[in-house]
């Protein structure tokens, strides 16, 4: 067993948590209801420039709400990255919708050509409605992953949707921090683009609360129904009247308490993530066959995980180099498996997915956490490096 230990990704909660946990617990503000919530949901609305926001169980939980606040129900059919993170698409199951598959592009993002090419030649638009020709389905919505913190192409994402009248679901999970600095969308952070945004704040994301998510979007309407759809459908608090199906999706006080610590820190923790993702990249440019996926130009990403891709002039493959790192006491992760070649998914509609086939083989995250010191940083392209001869 190796001496050290490098892990991938782990929380930093060094600021004030403690600290406002401790007033939760001593103002005995432990569950859904409390001062905390509240400050989180506009804390965070005021860091990503957006009217309000609403807190809620996880990005999962957020995710559901999200197509239900654009009408996506039964028998619809949404377009979803393969390449994400499984808990991006099963939110459309739950609705009895279906996704429709997308490949992504050298971001990892879903590629937009494709979207554009599948709207005009695998579907029929009748001024209102974008119908799938072969099964007559309606597409309602189109789910886009900002995968690693790397934003998608959202000028030409959003082309397609206002031409197809389709609503956009950000996926911001792991991308709270990153925006634009150049183009039409200057300024404006990965979630407040689309129709309504999504983030996450699971141990492991740039910041964390544990578990739990945050809603977001331009419209007040929207905010007002996720809040009533996360809070039971309670249309009376006093007497408990409900006026539909809702979930039990509230964040607890304690939660949003870490939730405002870690948000006062977050500027920080990106300061940190791009200052190693640049070391990395400085110490494994000289190797021949690896190099880390860089993230969009006209951006300033969160840096939340390094993706490092392969190619055949690397003496080993990707799972080998899991093993080879796990023994220096390195942690490491592949890609996650493509989402229409998962169990519940086998026949789903797809659309020439092809790169994602390339990254899934080849993309491997290496450690990336906020609180990741320079010498481990150098540990870990010591040892790619000795790999590598």
């Amino acid at each position: 067993m190796a001496d050290k230990f490098v892990p991938l990704s782990v929380p930093n909660l060094k600021g004030n948590e403690m600290k406002y946990v401790q007033n939760a617990l001593e103002t005995e503000w432990v569950s859904t209801g409390g001062a905390y919530v509240d400050d989180f949901e506009q804390a965070l609305a005021n860091y990503v420039k957006m009217p309000g926001a609403v807190c809620c169980q996880s990005g999962t939980a957020g995710l559901h709400v999200a197509l239900m606040i654009n009408h996506v129900g039964q028998g619809d059919l949404v377009i979803a990255p393969t390449l994400t993170f499984i808990a991006a698409v099963n939110p459309i199951k739950y609705l009895d919708a279906d996704p429709v598959f997308m490949d992504c592009d050298d971001s990892l993002t879903i590629d937009p050509s494709k979207l554009k090419r599948f709207c005009e030649e695998e579907c029929t638009y009748d001024g209102s409605v974008l119908k799938h020709n072969q099964s007559g389905r309606p597409i309602r919505a189109i789910v886009v992953v900002h995968v690693f913190g790397n934003l998608a192409d959202m000028e030409a994402v959003m082309d397609v949707a206002e031409k197809y009248s389709l609503r956009v679901i950000e996926d911001a999970t792991e991308a709270l921090g990153t925006y634009y600095t150049e183009g039409k969308y200057a300024g404006r952070h990965a979630g407040t683009i689309g129709d309504t945004g999504v983030y996450s704040f699971n141990g492991n994301k740039i910041i964390t609360t544990g578990g739990g998510g945050m809603i977001v979007s331009n419209d007040p309407e929207q905010l007002k129904r996720a809040k009533h759809l996360t809070t039971q459908a309670k249309s009376d608090t006093l007497y408990y009247t409900h006026d539909e199906i809702g979930y039990n999706y509230r964040m607890t006080n304690v939660q949003a308490a870490i939730g405002l610590a870690q948000i006062e820190q977050l500027e920080d923790f990106v300061s940190v993530k791009e200052a190693n993702y640049k070391k990395y990249s400085e110490l494994l440019n000289s190797i021949k066959g690896i190099h880390l996926i860089p993230f969009r130009e006209g951006t300033r990403p969160n840096y939340w995980f390094y993706g490092m891709c392969f190619d055949e002039r690397f003496p080993y493959s990707r799972d080998e180099m899991i093993q080879k790192l796990s023994e220096a006491g390195i942690q490491t992760r592949p890609i996650w498996g493509l989402i229409h070649d998962q169990l519940p998914y086998k026949g789903s509609i797809t659309f020439e997915i092809e790169n994602a086939q390339k990254y899934l083989a080849n993309v491997l995250n290496i450690p990336c956490s906020t609180n990741l010191a320079c010498e481990d940083v150098k540990y870990v392209a010591d040892c790619i490096h000795k790999l590598s001869e």
